[in-house]
């Protein structure tokens, strides 16, 4: 049986709007670790932290009706992917904003999702779907090992073969 990984959820929220309610939709401490932070900074030097961890990564932002926050939050996306390039991002947006979110904020972002009476379970399924991309991601490196094994295996039996062949030609 596998077992369960570790993610880790990182929430910028500003204005303290959507945290409480990712705690408790993830409250589960065996499955996932959510850290809330407020400024740019404690949230930068958490990430470096746990960097060097191989565990699922989110980051989800919370984005506000300014332009300025528009563009702080894509400089900030830009550091995310420095510092990580595995990282997954989620950004939150106002409904009505959602469309100029968009638009400013292209690349690099996993999911856009409005604020509204869905936000939490549009960030569930879309955090379900990060972990399942990074399993699978596990999965297909451990595949392709595997694979080189066989293959460097076979190799050898055919090479051990062909010598014995020559070699010792009464066993053929």
């Amino acid at each position: 049986m596998a077992k369960a990984t570790i993610t880790y959820l990182f929430c910028l929220d500003d204005h303290r709007s959507f945290s409480e309610d990712v705690k408790k939709r993830f409250s589960d401490t065996s499955r996932y670790i959510v850290g809330v932070y407020h400024n740019r900074e404690d949230f930068i030097k958490h990430l470096i932290k746990e960097k060097e961890h191989n565990f699922c990564k989110v980051a989800i932002l919370g984005v506000h009706d300014s332009k300025e926050n528009l563009e702080m939050i894509d400089h900030l996306i830009i550091d995310i992917k420095r510092i990580d390039q595995s990282t997954g991002i989620i950004i939150l947006s106002p409904a009505d904003k959602i469309d100029e979110v968009n638009k400013a904020i292209r690349f690099n972002v996993d999911s856009y999702v409005p604020r509204n009476t869905n936000t939490i379970l549009r960030i569930h399924n879309t955090v379900k779907k990060l972990i399942s991309e990074h399993s699978l991601l596990i999965f297909r490196k451990k595949r392709n090992f595997s694979f080189y094994v066989l293959i460097t295996f076979f190799i050898i039996s055919l090479l051990f073969a062909i010598i014995s062949y020559f070699k010792l030609p009464m066993y053929f």
